[in-house]
């Protein structure tokens, strides 16, 4: 299989993380983000062969430049690591944040693993790891509804292909990454303090990495958040959202 890895979202926390961990592992890495200088000083300090590609993933034409630019280099690892969050009530968050949220979380997610995958399928290899979040895990997140919508698309999307190539006896894998806190620069961007100590960017990396060659379908790194997921699941809904809007509250910076 050819060891190549195109992740975005990867000028810092998991994305880069993942970069340092494929490199390491002999993959030559494609780090794709908005921000030129962080994608530069990343890949000078990767000990193999990389590649950088400035894009940004809000715009559905870019995502098409993106996967045009690339289609010949045999990528055989997708990593959809690009996304970020808003807290507050979803009357008060701007239309526009929104939009953007969804067109980065949910649209650029969508195409590029649909276009990726189709090449993936005609060579029956490859791996795709979509980060999506604990969040995508709940039945809701009052006090940023829309991010947890965004992810909820991700995990459903990402099991709906698992079970299509698993079923079609596919070698081509497919998993999602749901994180609970970890400490990058989302609570910064999303305008919130987590209310549980978070984990390491490397960790949530590596447990990532191990779980998708493992060919695990959802991935959560933490003890913590897999017994907080599961207890979720076993709570009725509307208690479960109520304390989700309690736990979102106490993120207010």
């Amino acid at each position: 299989m050819s060891k190549t890895a195109l992740i975005t979202g990867a000028s810092s926390g998991i994305g880069a993380e993942i970069a340092k961990i494929l490199s390491s592992e002999g993959f030559k890495v494609i780090l794709t983000a908005r921000r030129e200088n962080k994608l530069r000083s990343l890949a000078d300090s990767l000990c193999g062969e990389s590649r950088i590609v400035v894009c940004d993933l809000s715009l559905p034409e870019e995502c098409e430049r993106l996967y045009n630019e690339l289609k010949n280099e045999k990528i055989s690892v997708l990593v959809n690591n690009a996304g970020f969050g808003s807290l507050g009530k979803f009357t008060e968050i701007p239309l526009e944040t929104e939009l953007k949220m969804i067109d980065t979380n949910i649209k650029a997610v969508h195409i590029l693993t649909k276009l990726f995958l189709k090449d993936f399928v005609k060579a029956d290899r490859g791996y795709i790891l979509n980060v999506a979040s604990s969040a995508g895990l709940m039945p809701g997140g009052p006090m940023m509804a829309a991010y947890y919508a965004t992810k909820s698309y991700v995990v459903s999307l990402t099991g709906a292909i698992y079970e299509e190539l698993r079923s079609s006896g596919s070698n081509v894998h497919i998993s999602a990454l749901c994180p609970g806190p970890v400490d990058t620069e989302f609570n910064s961007v999303a305008g919130c303090e987590f209310s549980v100590g978070p984990i390491s960017a490397r960790e949530c990396a590596e447990t990532g990495v191990s779980g998708l060659f493992e060919k695990k379908l959802i991935i959560v790194p933490g003890k913590t958040i897999r017994l907080s997921e599961a207890a979720a699941r076993l709570t009725p809904r509307k208690l479960a959202l109520a304390v989700a809007g309690k736990i979102q509250h106490s993120k207010i910076k």
